[in-house]
């Protein structure tokens, strides 16, 4: 399985990877045997995905779950991985150095307009006692234009900074870009396959 990890994330020391285009596809039945090889707990929960702007903190009691209505999830129990999918939405890690809060975030164009990533932000200081300005965020790869007309990577990339997120990252990969590496549903006209985004805590 070939998964992309980014340089600035390993740094950090956080578990991570987003996997590429591989043929057969991933399915979410592989992700336990995925993620265990690489380091990271098998107990996994995901998002349901629905483009909006909802945020819930998940724990090991949530291993197995598909959280519903969410888009993004947090979590400070190190025995458990993020995962959302993904397939030119923005896939946003984000971590908290001072309470090792994390955060993995779904955020397209829809999630996006709602204020996803603002939301997590503002659920890590309610749930975690989270400072903006101790968070290290990474927007990883999505569609951006001129694949796409609207520039949602450069409104999330706005939207870090605006919350006062002390460092941030863009990996400034288009989807679009690399039909051999990614996947691009809107190059592809919906008939694509998906990425995964993992994150567990250090």
């Amino acid at each position: 399985m070939k998964l992309l990890r980014f340089r600035e994330v390993e740094e950090w020391g956080l578990r991570h990877f987003f996997t590429l285009r591989s043929a057969p596809d991933v399915l979410a039945s592989d992700l336990t045997k995925i993620l265990e090889e690489a380091g990271m707990p098998g107990s996994l929960v995901m998002a349901e995905q629905v483009h909006g702007a909802g945020v819930v903190e998940v724990g090991a009691k949530d291993g197995g779950k598909v959280m519903g209505g969410m888009d993004s999830l947090i979590s400070r129990d190190k025995n458990l991985s993020l995962v959302i999918r993904v397939a030119d939405c923005g896939p946003v890690w984000i971590e908290d150095r001072a309470t090792g809060g994390i955060g993995l975030v779904h955020s397209g164009k829809k999630g996006t307009e709602a204020g996803v990533v603002p939301a997590t932000i503002r659920k890590m200081k309610e749930m975690f006692g989270s400072e903006p300005k101790e968070m290290r965020a990474v927007l990883g790869p999505c569609i951006r234009p001129p694949h796409y007309e609207v520039d949602f990577a450069g409104e999330i990339l706005r939207q870090l900074a605006r919350e006062g997120v002390g460092e941030i990252v863009d990996t400034k990969i288009c989807t679009a870009d690399d039909l051999g590496r990614f996947y691009s549903y809107r190059s592809e006209k919906g008939k694509t396959g998906r990425h995964y985004a993992a994150m567990a805590m250090s």
